[in-house]
């Protein structure tokens, strides 16, 4: 695990008054499960389940799938490093820049990484791992460049980013080098919506690739689906195909990421080898709990996605008015920025010790650079209050 993922108030003295450093958006009333989790407290007396089959059930029956189709775990990190452990000594390729867990997990179980022997901050598509570069190359949509929408060109930042917005989609036939892509990839990793750039990879694109490569097994990273509008491979899609795995998280829908909640979607068979590495007992009871209440009571709460995705719009088109800031493309609720001069850590210490505000540097994401940072949207009256000071950042470094 690296250290320097979002959420990191603890590092400073300074109490925060918005954090835009975290995707969890935690601007809901949680109170009807607050009180249900009050009044049942005593279940802390007793072991959980030693699986979470009455949760797996639930859910099941909910997504429309069966039971031994649905894994529940302790957040979607624990379905991560499960697969890899599950899946010990495979080779992996990982859709980069994304979530660093999964080349953790992969690291520490054995896996072979394709790409960790290149520098895939090349723009050279014949650098790249040949899976990574030719969905790049071959199946995103056509999207305006990385930054280069606002600032003309996008310097040294992620590469892989650059290249992946601005492709043109194309069909898996056009060529050679696609039929080839997952030769010899028996994992592919990938986050959709993306962290941290907020893109979305077609379900159509992904469905015809994932059909055309049966013998690699995608493990899909769904954490963020709730909060697009883009069309998205359902749960009863997901486990219709022998080699998918399908992460879901309770914690950043509901925003609870204290009680770690997540589940994974896929074919009885994929998921009995995840099942046989899981410890007993891994899942807490309020957990278990929170999950059935969630369950029964989906709408708990409610979150208006079209004014919170108009409102990132906004808080985009503020930030890239701003001289030396560059704000991405996203499709989500959080999205990526760039500064012209200066590095995002020395911004994103600014903000949180002398303004109470936390946004997220996103210089470790792999393919990225000094910097890059990373903003969830909040509030508003938060991010008018962000935009704000950013802009007297970078008038005092002048």
């Amino acid at each position: 695990m690296i250290i320097g993922h979002g959420d990191d108030a603890y590092r400073f003295d300074r109490q925060i008054r918005a954090n835009f450093s975290s995707n969890v958006y935690g601007h809901v009333d949680l109170t009807p499960l607050k009180e249900h989790l009050a009044a049942l407290m005593d279940v802390i007396g007793n072991y959980p389940e030693p699986e979470p089959y009455t949760l797996e059930a639930a859910l099941a029956e909910r997504l429309g799938i069966a039971a031994d189709n649905v894994c529940v775990t302790a957040g979607a990190t624990e379905a991560i490093y499960l697969i890899a452990l599950a899946f010990s000594g495979c080779r992996s390729d990982i859709l980069q820049p994304t979530f660093s867990e999964y080349g953790d997990a992969c690291r520490l179980y054995g896996h072979r990484i394709i790409g960790d022997d290149h520098d895939d901050t090349t723009p050279d598509l014949a650098a790249m791992p040949r899976a990574t570069a030719n969905l790049f190359h071959k199946f995103a949509p056509l999207q305006t460049p990385f930054f280069a929408e606002q600032k003309g060109r996008p310097g040294k930042v992620g590469h892989n980013v650059a290249l992946r917005h601005s492709a043109k989609s194309a069909q898996l036939n056009d060529d050679d080098r696609t039929q080839s892509a997952f030769e010899d990839t028996d994992l592919f990793w990938m986050c959709n919506p993306n962290n941290p750039d907020g893109y979305v990879m077609p379900k159509e694109v992904l469905a015809s690739v994932i059909e055309s490569h049966p013998d690699t097994v995608f493990v899909i990273d769904q954490s963020y689906g709730f909060f697009t509008r883009e069309e998205l491979l359902s749960p009863a899609e997901a486990v219709c195909h022998p080699n998918v795995l399908q992460l879901h998280s309770m914690t950043k829908r509901y925003a609870m990421p204290g009680l770690r909640l997540g589940y994974v979607c896929g074919p009885a068979d994929l998921l009995a080898q995840v099942r046989a590495v899981r410890m007993p007992w891994s899942v807490n009871a309020l957990a278990v709990e929170a999950g059935l209440y969630l369950t029964e009571h989906p709408a708990t709460a409610p979150i208006d996605l079209d004014a919170l995705l108009a409102e990132t719009a906004r808080l985009r088109d503020n930030l890239n008015a701003i001289p030396g800031v560059s704000a991405e493309p996203t499709q989500t609720h959080f999205f990526l920025c760039r500064l012209t001069e200066g590095s995002a850590a020395d911004l994103k210490d600014w903000l949180a010790r002398e303004k109470g505000l936390l946004i997220r540097d996103a210089s470790n994401f792999e393919g990225l650079d000094e910097h890059c940072f990373r903003i969830a949207t909040q509030t508003p009256e938060q991010n008018d209050m962000l935009v704000q000071v950013i802009s007297r950042w970078q008038e005092v470094r002048r």
